[in-house]
């Protein structure tokens, strides 16, 4: 199993404190951890700085604001994306980045399997599983979870162009790496309570307007025929 500076982790962050310690000290060996503080309160850029993190300060809100701060402030050449509240371990990419490396896959996803109660709210996942509907409605891929687990290189991604700051962001690169003709690949992940309060799936409200963002960013992009003109 290879690891090496050429990897970025990108974790977007807002008041998570309490499990930056856990997230942080499952970066595999030589990677690097690129902490997006995107308006905490509570601490979390300095606990992340002191425990070697590099730390982008995001002060727009959204995920996918967060998200594209630390892209944009990526410099190797294969970027990672992970959740920074302890539901999801950052060491099971290792393997998503071996697969984008020897060209297996341009993109590859993590599809959330729960573990234990709690660790995914019912109406969350609710929401997910028509939104994934939709997704392959519109894609013709076989894709099952929008979750936030993944991996690609750089400079393909930021070729992209992707325009969402909200919650749609995760959605919007899998249409436009779909319509671009990668490569995507979907592997089953374990996914844990998280620790601490959800900002997005933990409350209705939350979740529907993580809907809500996704949908119109479907919406939004062109047809998958139109896009192949």
């Amino acid at each position: 199993m290879t690891t090496d500076t050429e990897v970025d982790v990108v974790l977007p962050c807002l008041n998570e404190a309490e499990a930056l310690p856990w997230v942080l000290g499952r970066i595999p060996d030589g990677w690097r951890a690129l902490v997006v503080d995107n308006g905490s309160t509570d601490g979390s850029a300095g606990i992340a700085r002191a425990l070697g993190a590099r730390v982008v300060h995001e002060p727009r809100r959204g995920f996918g604001a967060a998200c594209h701060a630390g892209l944009t402030a990526a410099t190797a050449e294969v970027v990672c994306f992970c959740d920074c509240d302890a539901s999801l371990d950052p060491a099971l990419l290792v393997p998503f980045v071996e697969e984008v490396r020897s060209g297996a896959a341009d993109l590859v996803l993590g599809r959330r399997r729960p573990q234990g109660r709690g660790a995914w709210p019912a109406h969350a996942r609710a929401g997910n599983l028509a939104l994934a509907r939709l997704l392959r409605r519109r894609t013709g891929l076989g894709l099952h979870d929008l979750g936030p687990l993944r991996a690609a290189r750089r400079e393909p991604l930021l070729a992209l162009g992707l325009t969402d700051r909200r919650s749609g962001y995760p959605l919007e690169m899998v249409v436009r790496a779909s319509d671009a003709g990668w490569r995507i690949a979907e592997h089953d992940v374990p996914y844990l309570p998280r620790t601490g309060a959800s900002k997005v799936t933990g409350t209705w409200r939350g979740t529907w307007q993580a809907v809500r963002d996704m949908s119109r960013v479907l919406g939004g992009l062109p047809a998958r025929e139109e896009a192949a003109r």
